[in-house]
């Protein structure tokens, strides 16, 4: 791979697709560290794959890469049992895990019962237990929500895993910046919104260095044009208004909350959104355009790029988004033999 002035900086991570087929679940892990990606995020939708045991298989089947939970509903997940799980991945594959947690999609928490009143105490409680319980020290007084008084790990893990939070809106983002280690955007995270959220939780942390991960739609062609068109129907999700806290900080915020009010679906949205509108809220176009792309998201404040494969064929697409990455990455792992 050749490199160029707007080659990425910072790390850049890869999401395994939630519906990929099983069989070619640890296939995609391995070509992922193969190709050199820094890290391989899993997700915990509700119908689809749990995100520990995604992690657990992800970790063992490969020997650099670093693996990130992305994102573990709060509500749905005991603090302190949670904390036993993270607590075995983090001894048996130390300094490999980053763990996101999140209030869960509201949605999906009403369909199983475990949308709480508060979320946002929820969130605090939870987090607040999970570091003092992975650090080795007894489970705080109870809160609300959580209740771990006096539980105590065995055998903590010697390397904490970053507590990173899936949150959006400032108070979400001003929570996360008091007891996370940093936060995680779901897609989509233009930079101005990266800049953004980043101003918001670092308002309650000063001066403390913050984990920021991105996740944003990713497909590389060599017809930039031709990507944009493609990475469309991954976008519709920029058409509910769930999202719209990613959205708040552009300055086409107004005009596109207006479009999606006259379209009859998010698909409607996505297929009919003006082209600059796709360019900004995704990481779609030749390898120098969505280097460029990477770059201004960690420019913005991004630590992490996690870029989500667009389109019918994710291992084609996956050996397609690895183009962009650094020459000096390694194309393989130098440092252990494969599991």
């Amino acid at each position: 791979m050749n490199t160029s002035p707007s080659t990425p900086r910072g790390r850049v991570g890869v999401m395994l697709p939630r519906d990929l087929p099983s069989a070619q679940v640890l296939p995609f892990v391995r070509e992922a560290e193969d190709l050199g990606f820094d890290e391989l995020w899993v997700v915990e939708d509700l119908g689809f794959r749990g995100g520990v045991a995604q992690a657990g298989a992800a970790l063992a089947s490969t020997a650099r890469i670093t693996v990130g939970i992305g994102i573990l509903p709060a509500g749905a997940r005991n603090a302190a049992f949670a904390a036993m799980e993270l607590a075995t991945l983090s001894q048996l594959f130390p300094g490999r895990l980053t763990v996101g947690v999140g209030h869960g999609m509201e949605d999906w928490m009403r369909q199983v019962d475990a949308r709480p009143a508060s979320p946002l105490t929820l969130i605090e409680e939870y987090t607040t237990t999970l570091r003092t319980l992975l650090r080795g020290d007894p489970g705080p007084a109870p809160g609300r929500y959580v209740h771990a008084q006096d539980v105590l790990l065995d055998q903590p893990p010697a390397h904490t895993p970053p507590l990173v939070l899936g949150v959006r809106g400032p108070k979400s983002l001003a929570v996360a910046g008091r007891v996370a280690d940093g936060i995680l955007l779901a897609e989509p995270s233009a930079p101005a919104y990266v800049s953004a959220a980043l101003g918001h939780a670092r308002s309650e942390a000063p001066g403390r260095d913050m984990e920021v991960i991105t996740y944003d739609v990713a497909l590389v062609d060599d017809d930039g044009e031709a990507a944009l068109e493609q990475v469309r129907p991954a976008l519709a999700c920029a058409g509910e208004a769930a999202w719209s806290p990613h959205i708040a900080p552009l300055p086409y915020a107004r005009e596109l909350a207006e479009h999606r009010d006259a379209c009859a679906s998010a698909e409607e949205f996505a297929a009919t959104m003006p082209r600059a509108w796709v360019d900004e809220l995704s990481l779609a176009g030749t390898v120098d355009q969505v280097r460029a792309k990477i770059a201004a998201r960690h420019d913005a404040g991004a630590t992490s790029v996690v870029l989500t494969p667009a389109g019918p064929d994710p291992l084609a697409m996956l050996r397609s988004l690895g183009r962009v990455l650094d020459s000096d990455r390694p194309s393989s792992p130098d440092d252990a033999p494969r599991p």
